[in-house]
């Protein structure tokens, strides 16, 4: 058995509207997704993101290039495709005239799964959502967020070996998205494929294995994230707190290459593009102007990362 879960060779998705010239939303990818990896595809609004799910769950027909899941090509087999696939994506939210007890069982059904046991897993899938309060209402007469909990929930009905989401934690707050992240976490380490797509680039930094950014259709970078975090300009993020913020802070950093700078009270937050000994300088610098209490020195942010090289990708079209 192959360790690929999805495989895409020189995918191309064009459309072509009335009146206007044709958008290439997918512009010639290739990439591939490995068994029991949280896969990351990730870029701006418009990048093609959702267009490449689209095609990769059978919902769209690429133009060209080729495409598969589980050994099963998209166009060729799309029926065994969605056999073993979960999908989750932004415009469909659940079965609106269902209650919430009544999508996770018949979304069961689907896949052929029925009974007792099925009954006590929506319950527990329920708990674990914050859903049980509502199990009995109708999904249409629950506020968006809520419709959202519901169709994630889903996905935790069925063992699909493949499962795709499209911005999952909207809707979510703090504490449930930090347990649905756990539960994604558990599902890959017992060999569930995840492909997931999300604004919140935290979510992304701490979940995925692998990252595929695109823009314009195109790929702009591809690895995990320490990979990703060598193709930039060496990004650094230091906090100092002071017992007084420096009068000369803003003259230091006036020879140094900051990007950003916060001062909230007597701390200050730095993000900068420096080589790791100017960085080292510059605290020392700092802590000739001030008396440091704190020192914390990172490296740049997936966000920062992601900044970077889709900007980079702007100004080269």
């Amino acid at each position: 058995m192959s360790d690929t879960a999805i495989r895409v060779e020189n995918l191309v998705k064009v459309y072509r509207p009335r009146g206007t010239a044709e958008i290439r939303a997918v512009d010639d990818l290739t990439f591939g997704v490995e068994r029991g990896s949280i896969f990351g595809l990730l870029g701006p609004n418009g990048a093609g993101k959702t267009t490449t799910l689209r095609v990769l769950t059978t919902l769209v027909r690429p133009t060209s290039g080729f495409a598969e899941v589980l050994g099963h090509d998209v166009v060729r087999a799309p029926l065994e495709v969605r056999k073993r696939i979960g999908v989750v994506v932004q415009e469909h939210a659940a079965e609106l005239l269902l209650s919430v007890r009544a999508n996770l069982l018949t979304f069961a059904r689907f896949h052929g799964q029925a009974g007792a046991a099925v009954r006590k897993r929506a319950g527990d899938v329920m708990d674990q959502f914050g859903l049980a309060e509502v199990a009995e209402r109708k999904v249409q007469d629950l506020s968006g967020g809520v419709r959202r909990r519901v169709q994630v929930a889903k996905m935790f009905m069925v063992d699909v070996p493949v499962v795709f989401l499209d911005e999952f934690s909207s809707g979510m707050d703090p504490i449930l998205k930090r347990a649905v992240m756990d539960l994604l976490r558990a599902q890959a380490t017992g060999g569930r494929t995840i492909v997931l797509t999300t604004q919140i680039l935290t979510e992304a930094e701490e979940l995925c294995d692998d990252i595929l950014i695109i823009n314009r259709g195109r790929q702009v970078a591809r690895g995990n994230l320490n990979a990703l975090k060598l193709l930039t300009e060496r990004l650094y993020e230091v906090t100092l707190s002071f017992d007084r913020v420096p009068d000369a802070l803003s003259t230091v950093l006036a020879a140094y290459r900051a990007t950003a700078v916060t001062v909230d009270h007597n701390t200050v937050q730095l993000r900068l593009k420096e080589d790791e000994s100017r960085v080292l300088e510059l605290v020392s610098v700092l802590a000739k102007n001030g008396r440091v209490l704190r020192v914390e020195i990172s490296g740049g942010s997936l966000e920062d990362v992601f900044v970077e090289l889709t900007q980079k990708g702007e100004a080269a079209t």
